[in-house]
């Protein structure tokens, strides 16, 4: 028995639009996965959040840190000088400073000896 006109056409569009629909569904998943914001995008994303947080917690340990380094100046005078004498190489009226020139290392050979 032959298909009548009526059946090829419909056979036709509907192996047509499973095609289209077939290619659209392909080109959706390419998009999701590749795109802008696709799933590796989302995933470098969250890597550079990871390591943003990361960041944030170094830098609020960094902050506590400096926080007691300024609490500590503040209260302790001591502290104010001995900073002053080390980093700035200040002195009080009527002392000294020798600064020795640091050692060179020494070689792991003995030197020869002429």
């Amino acid at each position: 028995m032959r298909k009548t006109n009526s059946q090829q056409p419909k056979s036709f569009w509907s192996r047509y639009a499973r095609t289209i629909l077939g290619f659209a569904l392909l080109l959706l998943a390419i998009h999701d996965i590749f795109g802008s914001h696709g799933l590796l995008a989302m995933r470098r994303t969250q890597s550079q959040i990871r390591e943003l947080h990361g960041e944030i917690d170094r830098l609020n340990q960094e902050n506590r840190e400096l926080g007691k380094q300024v609490q500590s100046l503040r209260s302790d005078p001591k502290a104010v000088e001995r900073i002053a004498r080390e980093e700035m190489g200040l002195a009080r009226p009527g002392e000294m400073i020798f600064k020795l020139p640091d050692e060179p290392q020494k070689s792991s050979s003995p030197a020869k000896k002429p």
